[in-house]
């Protein structure tokens, strides 16, 4: 259990303290540095989120594991609000012009995309006893959902070449998508009846 707790750590712990090191940060100012942080925390968080509601790391119970998914759903939520308002009030033309799809540079498309997927899911979530949502249709609306955000955020982080380290954040990148495609498959939510699945 411990060996796979350090594991976990390390692989969220060293992206983040070898972006804090990277010599770009001496020319940018700290509402800037915060919000890019806040991106990069929030690359980590979809890291932990399919390991916990796929019960791939030792320690919770399962309905533990499924309220630490709802809680770290909403530090997600946070650190992309933090993200997108700090690039806001420090550069608000270009995410601006990122918001309309009008930006020249690639990777702030998919970072839009990932934006709106997250608050999707998010509303979705909120919203899910008013709107009555059958057990099927929001685990396949919530998959779909926690697809396009992680493929977007992948794109999005190896886009952009900024304070992350390029090994590490590669390696951050492949274990996300990994972990992701591992609870899709093991999860099986496509089957009619499954009832495995965040909230079921």
């Amino acid at each position: 259990m411990i060996l796979i707790w350090t594991v976990l750590a390390v692989a969220v712990c060293v992206p983040i303290a070898l972006a804090a090191t990277s010599p770009q940060l001496a020319w940018r100012n700290p509402v800037y540095i915060a919000a890019g942080f806040a991106g990069i925390v929030a690359l980590a968080l979809m890291l932990i989120q399919p390991l916990l509601i796929g019960g791939y790391v030792p320690g919770p119970s399962v309905p533990g594991g499924r309220r630490a998914h709802r809680w770290i759903g909403g530090l997600l939520v946070a650190a992309v609000a933090i993200h997108v308002g700090g690039l806001m009030i420090t550069n608000s033309p270009d995410v601006i012009d990122a918001l309309l799809f009008e930006s020249p540079t690639p990777f702030s498309a998919w970072g839009v995309i990932a934006m709106w997927a997250v608050l999707a899911v998010a509303l979705l979530a909120a919203l899910r006893r008013r709107l009555r949502l059958r057990p099927r249709t929001w685990r396949i609306a919530h998959t779909i959902l926690a697809a396009v955000i992680v493929a977007a955020t992948v794109a999005h982080g190896l886009l952009i070449e900024g304070a992350m380290e390029t090994v590490s954040k590669v390696a951050l990148c492949a274990l996300v998508l990994a972990a992701a495609v591992k609870v899709m498959t093991d999860l099986r939510v496509w089957r009619k009846g499954t009832t495995s699945h965040p909230d079921a």
